[in-house]
């Protein structure tokens, strides 16, 4: 399988520079797209619910699946995909993912029964879990210095632009082509983009982005990349790819992650479901030992655990972990207020969250383009930014209980919180991954997306479980400004570990300059 351009975008010579060329443009253009389409279908159901629920007779138990079917079943391949498309190449599991992911959708999109929409959403997870690791391994294989920043950036912006704009786009649907067709487009409206992601793979990523990344020379130019790429012991037969990828290590961790989330994804289960968390931190563990032993044959694991010991790695992904196990409770909690509490439409509920998203875009290439120069303490203005926007949303709602103050107030204070995300995910993956061999750029990124979906599950089950029961003692006046204190509490938390992280490193500055 290869591509029909033959060379890849030379390194900028100079890390300072952060002007594109048209191939970078390109990969960047693919990969983005494709991107925003799986990540906007986690946040794009939750508006169109009630209509599937009319539409299909589903019950409680399925509609709860089709919201963490999805969820699973791409936060489970993250780091399994992430490493095969280091050792096969990122191109081809781009393809598989976005064939996968186009399927899912148009068979979703038909869905006559809720088991046919649960298998199609948990299609469409594994097609998100195959794709979203390449994307990441693609900025490292092809940017360098200050361009890296920069497009890291711009994903940070993809990122949260497709959080906010799922609900919209969700609401405007419904409302548009009705309850039947409304649902149903929110799923089939990814077949078309789909098949252009599909188009553009095949005409732009570079032919060494389809090789294996051991193949793949750091600072050299295309040429380079195929020449080693094609030669003699460089890519090893599939049979020897299948066995680096390390087949026992995919499943003891799949499985690990998978049992950790579900008891947050599926609480309705009953307390017996909780075992599977402790069951779930036996094979992570076990992994681990797997990974270790795995390394000491003098073959190349699944996830390099020395990772762990650089630190920009290690602390990266604590914050961005911790980061949107709170973050991402925000767009839930604040679209149940919304309508629940003030009795607000779907569609209204989802605009209020569009200047935040708005800021976002804006800023985050801007935030890409400074943060190799900047450094981790963009991170910390970022945490500080979304906590203000926090603590005034807080105050905006208690006001207009108290003084009749009107709820779109929120536009403007989501929009600082909107700009704290800007700060905050696009830089933090630029610094966590500097120093991660391009060897394990696909699997290094899939352990942070993974982080990132882990965090998301547990924050949004047991910050709505606290709202919720907030709800039914107090009303939603206190349950909504609880919520936010609750995420708020968390973001302080990132926060701290950002100051740990950047006073650890001025230490180990003044002791490098003394």
């Amino acid at each position: 399988m290869t591509s029909h351009s033959s060379t890849s975008p030379e390194p900028a010579p100079d890390a300072s520079s952060t002007g594109f060329t048209s191939e970078q443009k390109k990969i960047l253009l693919v990969s983005f797209v494709v991107a925003f389409l799986s990540l906007l279908s986690v946040s794009i159901v939750n508006v169109v619910i009630p209509a599937i629920e009319s539409s299909i007779s589903a019950s409680p138990a399925a509609l709860q699946w089709i919201l963490s079917g999805y969820a699973l079943a791409f936060g489970v391949v993250l780091v399994a995909a992430g490493r095969a498309g280091d050792i096969f190449g990122r191109g081809r599991l781009f393809v598989i993912g976005l064939l996968m992911f186009g399927l899912g959708s148009l068979c979703a999109g038909f869905s006559t029964d809720a088991l046919w929409l649960n298998l199609s959403r948990v299609l469409m997870g594994l097609g998100s879990g195959f794709l979203n690791p390449q994307v990441t391994g693609l900025i490292q294989q092809y940017f360098r210095g200050a361009q890296r920043g920069q497009a890291f950036g711009l994903f940070g912006g993809v990122i949260g632009v497709s959080v906010a704009v799922g609900p919209v786009l969700g609401g405007v649907l419904v409302a548009v082509l009705g309850d039947e067709w409304g649902w149903r487009s929110a799923f089939l409206i990814n077949v078309p983009f789909v098949i252009l992601g599909l188009v553009g793979a095949f005409l732009w990523l570079p032919g060494s982005a389809w090789r294996p990344a051991s193949g793949t020379v750091a600072t050299g130019a295309a040429g380079a990349t195929g020449a080693a790429g094609e030669g003699a012991g460089s890519p090893a037969p599939d049979r020897r790819r299948l066995a680096d990828l390390d087949p026992v290590g995919v499943v003891l961790l799949s499985a690990g992650i998978l049992l950790v989330m579900l008891p947050f994804v599926e609480r309705e289960v009953g307390p017996i479901i909780w075992a599977a968390l402790g069951l779930g931190a036996v094979f992570v563990l076990i992994w681990v030992w797997w990974e270790r032993r795995f390394a000491r044959t003098g073959r190349e694991p699944m996830v390099d655990l020395t990772l762990f010991r650089t630190r920009s790695f290690a602390n990266g992904a604590v914050i961005i972990t911790v980061y949107f196990l709170g973050m991402t409770s925000i767009w839930v909690v604040l679209a149940l207020w919304m309508q629940q509490g003030l009795g607000h439409s779907a569609l209204a509920a989802g605009m209020i969250g569009l200047p935040s998203a708005v800021v976002s875009a804006v800023l985050s290439p801007i935030a890409g383009r400074h943060v190799t120069r900047v450094g981790r303490v963009m991170v910390l203005w970022g945490i500080l930014l979304a906590l203000a926007g926090l603590v005034l949303s807080g105050a905006a709602v208690l006001l207009h209980y108290s003084t009749s103050l009107s709820e779109w107030w929120l536009l403007g204070t989501l929009a600082i919180l909107g700009a704290g995300q800007a700060f905050v995910v696009g830089p933090n993956q630029t610094l966590t991954l500097a120093e991660v061999p391009l060897r394990y750029a696909g699997s290094a990124g899939g352990v942070l997306q993974t982080g990132q979906r882990v965090g998301t599950s547990i924050g949004i089950a047991m910050i709505t479980g606290i709202v919720f029961a907030t709800v039914a003692a107090a009303g939603w006046e206190v349950a909504f400004a609880t919520g936010l204190g609750v995420i708020a509490v968390v973001i302080a938390v990132a926060g701290a570990v950002a100051v740990a992280d950047l006073a650890r490193s001025r230490r180990a500055r003044g002791r490098r300059d003394s």
